[in-house]
């Protein structure tokens, strides 16, 4: 029976990878990776030579069918995210469902647990985290305001992801739906995380905006805001 292995690895830090994860990436027969430029630094890092094969969002269905096939012979495989964990904000769920329902129970699924922003976030947080909302990254456009509105609504701690170009919107957006201070008894905004400017900014929302919008080098990077309730 074949296996696929669902590794989590490092999103910032390269020290940041469990021992089983290295041993799995160096048994398996193919790794799968979103961007195998990406995934091969980490390779090179821990002198790893697995061969490597892209997969991403965008991949045809002649590139899912590789795949399974692979599984047919089987080969053991490994899929890996540029960063984190595979299938959280990530399209590897997608694949791993193709599997399922081609192979059924003729393959393995075994994940291999590791780093996600998402838990890091909320690590350091200080915020109440037995029950929380993840929304991942939010609409562009369309949509967006219905994804606001959960935030307002929620009883639970929030958690979301925002890339840099839309950081300052969206907290003035948050700034515009939470008309009483005492809505938001915490924000956390996490910048860079496990890397070399990883950056927590915490206080008040007013606070924290302004703060980022001073400092251009702050709008810089990859973004985790947790929303305390």
């Amino acid at each position: 029976m074949p296996y696929l292995y669902i590794v989590a690895t490092p999103i910032g830090n390269l020290e940041d990878i469990s021992l089983r994860a290295l041993r799995i990436l160096k048994e398996v027969d193919l790794i799968l990776c979103e961007d195998t430029r990406v995934t091969r630094k980490l390779l090179a890092h821990y002198q790893i030579k697995t061969p490597t094969l892209s997969y991403h969002q965008h991949s045809k269905l002649s590139k899912v069918d590789l795949i399974i096939e692979k599984l047919k012979q089987n080969k053991n495989l490994a899929l890996v995210t540029d960063a984190g964990t595979p299938g959280i904000s990530d399209p590897g769920g997608k694949l791993i469902s193709q599997i399922v329902e081609t192979l059924g129970k003729s393959v393995k699924i075994i994940p291999i647990p590791g780093p996600t922003a998402l838990t890091a976030a909320l690590s350091i947080a200080g915020v109440k985290a037995d029950r929380f909302l993840f929304l991942g990254f939010l609409p562009h456009k369309k949509g967006r305001q219905k994804f606001l509105q959960e935030i307002l609504k929620s009883e639970y701690t929030v958690v979301v992801y925002e890339s840099k170009h839309r950081l300052i919107k969206f907290l003035e957006e948050l700034k515009k739906i939470f008309d009483s201070k005492s809505q938001i008894q915490n924000i956390i905004v996490c910048r860079e995380l496990t890397k070399l400017y990883e950056t927590i900014y915490r206080g008040s929302l007013e606070d924290i905006t302004e703060r980022i919008k001073n400092d251009k080098d702050a709008q810089k990077g990859e973004f985790v805001i947790v929303i305390g309730k």
